[in-house]
């Protein structure tokens, strides 16, 4: 297919921009002129293009000064410069400001219209790329744990195939990832996955969304809908909590995962959809159908292939290798710095009982580049970052019976932590510091903190 860009020229000369912006329709690009480097300023920050194509040598603001203005103000369009006067020095710092080409004067139409092909497509091929990238990253199931190695197992064994898979587990703990990873890996993957979440549409626009619906079928009806099964033909449509659908809509989803056939609200009859269609919930769909919330047979025919994502709580070998993914992907989402978390700081996050489960450990991280004032978040950090009245484990407790505010208890973890690790190096401060990850002015500056007594510590032996 040919490709079409949207070209911003920039020039001085009224023949040259008439000659140059035909040349670019006539191969069938889009051309917008301007005649100044001002001009051209607002029309970059109003609109995307593709290329900007600006002579160097111009009245008031030159092609070079338009570069430095174009980098400032965060304009990703590719730039290439031309010139009648062009010196090797004017090329080098054109190149430096970001120009990926410098054309002398007079110019060769086809050398020019190569020249703008390959520049676009390079753009666009790294652009699809940083696009594949965050796509992966966004969407990257990130696991170290013998439990979710057996899910990954399972997700193998069932992708390739048309099974219909029943994901189980908490809110929070990622099945929407594992539905979109069984598309990925399936045939379909060149398809759409497409998803709905059954417990946040109203029942009476369930039908709609499903099926899709025709213009004027009912009121508000203003136009043509088409529906989640239609959207996702040939590809996977995710329902998630399918326990929260009504039993109304129950029923016409049996008849459509038995038939294979979908009607349009207000449609002239059923037609054929080819769809591989997922489920997941967190509630017990066995306790449903003897409550008689759930229909049986609709049960029968999504429960064909079961998989039960454990809580955070019980996958504690993950929640290391997933703060270290979160704090890079959300360091890279919003320009900052990525942070590690020293050793006690994972002994929080891993004492804590994760309602949440993964997705709150994300917010969680977050809060911690946010909050933590060097390369490192602390413990302390931590305890600030999670929920206020947050509990943990028996092992952060500030005594006995585990009372205490969180921040206490946190505290008297690393107090304790600090003076094990003291007396099992021989009172040796450099060797505690390595044993616990720390620069040794950084042990020094935490046990002032603490209140740890060194001398006090060294005489008791």
């Amino acid at each position: 297919m040919p490709l079409k860009a949207h070209i911003l020229i920039i020039d001085d000369d009224p023949n040259t921009l008439a000659s140059l912006a035909r040349a670019f329709r006539l191969a069938g690009h889009e051309a917008t002129v301007c005649d100044n480097a001002a001009r051209a300023l607002e029309l970059a920050k109003a609109e995307r293009y593709d290329l900007i194509l600006s002579d160097v040598v111009m009245p008031g603001r030159d092609g070079i000064a338009l570069l430095e203005d174009l980098k400032n103000i965060g304009v990703a369009s590719p730039a290439v410069m031309m010139s009648g006067q062009a010196t090797i020095e004017m090329a080098v710092r054109a190149t430096r400001l970001g120009a990926v080409d410098f054309l002398e004067k007079p110019i060769s139409t086809e050398k020019l219209l190569l020249t703008v092909e390959n520049t676009v497509r390079l753009a666009r091929l790294e652009q699809e790329n940083r696009d594949l990238k965050h796509r992966l990253g966004r969407h990257q199931i990130v696991w170290a744990s013998p439990a979710m190695r057996d899910v990954m197992a399972q997700v193998e064994r069932v992708a390739a195939s048309e099974t219909r898979v029943c994901i189980r587990g908490e809110t929070g703990t990622g099945k929407e990832l594992i539905a979109r990873t069984l598309h990925e890996k399936s045939a379909r993957h060149g398809a759409p996955f497409i998803s709905l979440n059954c417990a946040a549409i109203p029942a009476e626009l369930m039908e709609s969304e499903l099926f899709g619906h025709e213009k004027g079928s009912f009121t508000g009806a203003a136009a043509r809908h088409i529906g989640k099964f239609e959207q996702a033909h040939r590809g996977t449509l995710f329902l998630d909590e399918i326990g929260d659908m009504p039993m109304s809509m129950q029923a016409k989803l049996l008849r459509v995962l038995e038939e294979g056939e979908i009607e349009r609200v207000g449609g002239g009859g059923p037609f054929a959809v080819d769809v591989r269609v997922v489920v997941a919930t967190h509630r017990n769909l066995e306790e449903q159908v003897r409550l008689g919330t759930f229909r049986e047979d609709l049960y029968h025919r999504v429960f064909v292939f079961p998989i039960a994502l454990p809580p955070l709580r019980e996958r504690l070998e993950d929640i290391g290798v997933l703060a270290e993914h979160f704090s890079k992907q959300i360091a890279e989402q919003n320009h900052w710095k990525p942070k590690s978390l020293s050793p006690d700081a994972l002994s929080v996050l891993e004492a804590y009982a994760w309602p949440g489960n993964v997705r709150e450990l994300r917010n969680v991280i977050e809060r911690v580049l946010l909050y933590a004032p060097g390369d490192v978040g602390e413990a302390a950090t931590i305890a600030r970052a999670l929920p206020q009245g947050a509990t943990l484990g028996a092992g952060l407790a500030s005594n006995e019976d585990g009372a205490g505010t969180l921040a206490g208890r946190v505290e008297a973890f690393e107090r304790e932590t600090l003076v094990t690790e003291l007396k099992r190096n021989r009172h040796h401060m450099t060797n505690t510091a390595k044993a616990l990850g720390l620069e040794r002015s950084h042990l020094y500056k935490k046990c002032q903190q603490l209140g740890i007594d060194l001398r006090a510590i060294r005489q008791q032996g």
